[in-house]
This record gives structure tokens, C-alpha cells and sequence, in this order.
């Protein structure tokens, strides 16, 4: 039997971090602790890009173009999207969820680390707060999924 594991180790990866402005205080932790994480397993930050998109609908074109640029090894896509009043939280929400759709169409990975809560409570207890830092745990999947792609 063999086994596939993804390494933690993050040097010479090359890192895309596509971010939504929207909620941006909560996006801006998000974004601190993927570059604290990238930067403690390795990556170098001239192999990091950042691009920042209005809000979390715009994510995965971006994610998209990146990916096929052939200059990223990976992606991190970052977001909070907090239910409302209205439906427009499921648009937006399944909409970000499409960059699973960009790693399979191009082979890129990409990690989602955009937050769909209740409340914006909820979104600041995750980017930093005391259930800690989705943007971190993001980051970590993605240097992990892109060593295991490597791989195998």
C-alpha cells in the first residue's frame, strides 16, 4: 500500500491570496494570519501575491485567472460572508464556493477559507478570535494539498 501525505514545508511555493474587501475588518485578520502561516512554514513573500476583490461573489474569476496564469502554485481564497436578512447570503455564499470549481478546472488548488456565518460575531470569533484563525488553517491546507499534488 502506499500513502500519499502532503508536507507542511512551504518554501518555494508560489502563493496567490485572493481576498474580499467586503466585511474587511474580519477579511484583514483573515489575511494576517494566512501570511503568518505562510511566512512560519516557509513561503517567501516575493512568492506570495495578494489580490483584493469588492466581496466574496468576485472570488473565484479572480481565483480563476490566477490559477490559469501559471504563476501560482496554489490559492487561498479568503472572505466573510454573514447571513442577513434576505437571500442574497446564499448567492454570495455558493458563489464563493465556486473556487472548488477553478481547482478542478485547472489543477490549482485552492483553499477555502471564506466564512459563511450567523452573525458578524461569529466571522470575528474565526478570523482571530477565540476559535482562532480561518485564514491560518486556509493557508496550512493549501501548502499541504499543494505538496500532496506533487506528490502523486
Amino acid at each position: 500500500m502506499r500513502t500519499h501525505r502532503g508536507s507542511l514545508d512551504g518554501a518555494g511555493l508560489r502563493v496567490a491570496i485572493v481576498a474580499a474587501r467586503f466585511n474587511e475588518v474580519v477579511v484583514e485578520r483573515l489575511v494576517s494570519g494566512a501570511l503568518d502561516c505562510l511566512r512560519r512554514h516557509g513561503v517567501a513573500d516575493d512568492d506570495i501575491e495578494l489580490a483584493w476583490v469588492p466581496g466574496s461573489f468576485e472570488i473565484p474569476v479572480v481565483a480563476r485567472r490566477l490559477a490559469e496564469s501559471g504563476r501560482v502554485d496554489v490559492i487561498v481564497a479568503l472572505g466573510a460572508v454573514v447571513r442577513g436578512q434576505t437571500a442574497h447570503f446564499d448567492y454570495v455564499a455558493g458563489q464563493a464556493a465556486g473556487v472548488g470549481r477553478v481547482a478542478e478546472a485547472t489543477g490549482v488548488p485552492v483553499a477555502f477559507g471564506v466564512l459563511t456565518t450567523e452573525t458578524f460575531k461569529q466571522a470575528v470569533d474565526r478570523a482571530g478570535g477565540k476559535l482562532g484563525n480561518k485564514g491560518w488553517e486556509a493557508a496550512l491546507t493549501a501548502i499541504e494539498t499543494a505538496r500532496l499534488i506533487a506528490g502523486v
